[in-house]
């Protein structure tokens, strides 16, 4: 062992980029996915990828190469929530000036409402795959799939790939506290996200996420898997209240960037009309778990 420390401080003095290797190899690359309506995206939304990577970063333990935005589809029937296809290209606007956050329309177009496991699920599977097969897609398609499958059942609560990105869910205090409403999540999805993948959570105001873990058995097994980050200048950007600004014809700059704010002039959403678009209809999500329809 003495020689060995002996040659490692030899070969480092000799070559210094031996030690960026060595480091490298016990750091983790992650893909920060961040699920929602988007309607608008704002700011904020960016803001929150660029505190979770530095957060994530300054650990050690990790580098940050990508971030994913995934709005939601129109089937999620939330109260004021405009087409898919606009909160799209929104968000593409908002990242054109990102060199690493992207945006994601497969979950957007999608027919039917999908959990945000199934969502995150499919995200890591692309990630997999693109990882670990550099042949043509076609022809090896039913292959690659049964392997992604395989290693999925196969996989621990706590395990953690190395040899490929690890996909962690990026969100607000206000989703993690979503968990809590009763018919909002099921169970076994939480328990999924979390102990499977991790969780990034971005602190706003007047929340405690600390005592909320602490009061869910599920999320206090799992953890050591949510980071919790603080932003201490303080940002309460909504998109509620930046919806009800537009339709008071208040301005909006400097909350939304200035290409998506063009883009709600020269569409002209965000309307009082919009706004009561699903009104009495019941969210996709109580709907399917627990049976009630729309009024």
């Amino acid at each position: 062992m003495h020689y060995l420390t002996e040659w490692l401080k030899v070969a480092v003095v000799a070559n210094p980029a031996l030690v960026c290797v060595m480091e490298t190899q016990n750091v983790t690359q992650v893909v920060l996915l961040a699920c929602g309506s988007f309607n608008p995206i704002t700011n904020m939304h960016m803001r929150m990828f660029e505190l979770a990577r530095d957060h994530l970063e300054d650990t050690g333990l990790y580098h940050v190469v990508k971030g994913i935005i995934s709005p939601v589809s129109d089937a999620y029937k939330k109260k004021g929530l405009i087409e898919a296809l606009h909160r799209i290209e929104m968000a593409r606007l908002a990242t054109e000036s990102s060199d690493w956050i992207t945006v994601d329309s497969w979950e957007s177009f999608q027919p039917v409402w999908l959990e945000t496991a199934k969502v995150v699920r499919h995200h890591y599977e692309e990630l997999f795959a693109a990882e670990h097969n550099k042949d043509d897609v076609d022809t090896v398609k039913y292959g690659k799939k049964r392997r992604i499958e395989e290693n999925y059942i196969e996989s621990s609560a706590h395990h953690k790939r190395r040899d490929g990105p690890h996909l962690m869910l990026l969100c607000g205090a206000d989703v993690l506290e979503s968990f809590g409403v009763p018919n909002l999540w099921k169970q076994e999805d939480i328990a999924e996200i979390v102990g499977r993948y991790g969780l990034v959570c971005i602190t706003r105001s007047g929340s405690d996420p600390h005592k909320f873990i602490n009061q869910s058995d599920v999320l206090w097994k799992y953890r050591k898997n949510i980071h919790i980050v603080h932003e201490w200048v303080t940002n309460e950007i909504s998109a509620t209240h930046v919806r009800r600004a537009l339709r008071r014809g208040r301005s909006v700059r400097y909350l939304l960037p200035d290409s998506v704010v063009r883009y709600i002039q020269g569409h002209d959403l965000y309307s009082a009309e919009s706004e009561e678009k699903n009104t009495g209809v019941v969210l996709a999500p109580l709907q399917r778990y627990t049976g009630a329809s729309s009024s």
